[in-house]
């Protein structure tokens, strides 16, 4: 009887651990959601919901090196020790909200590829929005009057105009070493508030590849069932496999690299990173006018309605978000 109570106590308790991962799924659903489109940044949508300190302290805490006790889990006290090492990383947490994201951007990969497909113009014009309005809310008047920032802002600027314009006229290849380096940086955009890592991929000319080699992969995978292994899943999986194993590298090295640079460099970092953005709205821009044909009204009207909805969205978020600290900078 006693037991039983013991098991009773134990589903009980257990509840209100499973509910509270329910609802990190969900914050997890609306970062996957914003990560899936250039512009939105999850890390804006982790400080919305509350949990940004949380994941920033997950993540930091993440030791690979752990892996190396998994030869010794059979003995039940190594198991044990095991399981509060992973309590103590947060990893239930990272688990919940990385499912959630994966979900979001597995769902939204497959809208987004119909959308640059059905309507390329508007699209991009929708994306021009995004990175447009999110530059602008974050940006700061006082970084002018400092030279560092100032500093800054002009080589974040001009470093991704360059880059946008070789993108935009697919001068980048989809190579799997450009895949890696992609997921390299990707991920620390995917956790910084502002800049998002479809931002990052778009700025490479990564993003219209990975998303199509995403939905390809997702596509292979449920085929399997009813056929054999192809050559399109063979390619896809090493494209999702490379990508995952630069973004997993990028966790313990961007990621750091960025956030130590933040702490340091706060104001700086940030201008570089605004900039940035301002810089690489030529990559959609250019697209917005290779997709048109003829500037009719028609089509006016229809890049019109995708710039107003990307901007939108971001001055709506804006409104529910605080404003990011700048001060501490440790370079004025």
């Amino acid at each position: 009887m006693a037991s039983t109570d013991g098991e009773t106590a134990d589903i009980v308790e257990s509840r209100p651990a499973l509910a509270s991962l329910a609802i990190i799924y969900c914050k997890g659903l609306a970062m996957g959601a914003a990560d899936a489109v250039p512009g939105v940044s999850g890390g804006t949508i982790a400080l919305i919901t509350g949990i940004y300190e949380r994941l920033i302290g997950a993540v930091t805490a993440l030791d690979p090196f752990i892996l190396a006790e998994i030869p010794t889990l059979h003995r039940t006290e190594n198991r044990r020790e095991f399981y509060n090492s992973l309590v103590g990383m947060d990893i239930p947490f990272l688990l919940a909200l990385g499912s959630g994201m994966l979900t979001a951007v597995i769902i939204l990969s497959r809208l987004v590829q119909t959308a640059l497909s059905a309507i390329p113009g508007p699209t991009f014009a929708f994306f021009f929005g995004l990175i447009g309005a999110s530059a602008l809310v974050l940006a700061e008047r006082r970084w002018l009057t400092q030279i560092g920032p100032m500093i800054a802002g002009v080589v974040g600027f001009a470093l991704a105009f360059l880059v946008a314009g070789e993108t935009a006229t697919e001068a980048f290849p989809h190579t799997l070493p450009i895949i890696f380096g992609a997921g390299l940086i990707a991920i620390s955009g995917m956790i910084l508030p502002g800049i998002s890592g479809s931002f990052i991929l778009l700025l490479l000319g990564q993003y219209d590849h990975m998303t199509e080699t995403l939905n390809d992969f997702i596509d292979e995978v449920i085929g399997i069932v009813s056929g054999g292994v192809s050559d399109t899943l063979i390619d896809a999986t090493a494209v999702v496999v490379v990508f995952m194993i630069g973004a997993f590298l990028g966790l313990f090295t961007i990621a750091f690299i960025v956030r130590a640079a933040l702490a340091r460099y706060r104001m700086a970092t940030f201008a570089f990173l605004v900039s940035l953005m301002l810089g690489a709205l030529r990559y959609p821009a250019i697209r917005m006018r290779d997709a048109t044909d003829e500037f009719t009204m028609a089509a006016i009207g229809s890049l019109a309605v995708g710039l107003v909805a990307g901007t939108g969205i971001i001055l709506l978020l804006d409104r529910y978000t605080d404003d990011l600290d700048y001060d501490g900078d440790a370079v004025k």
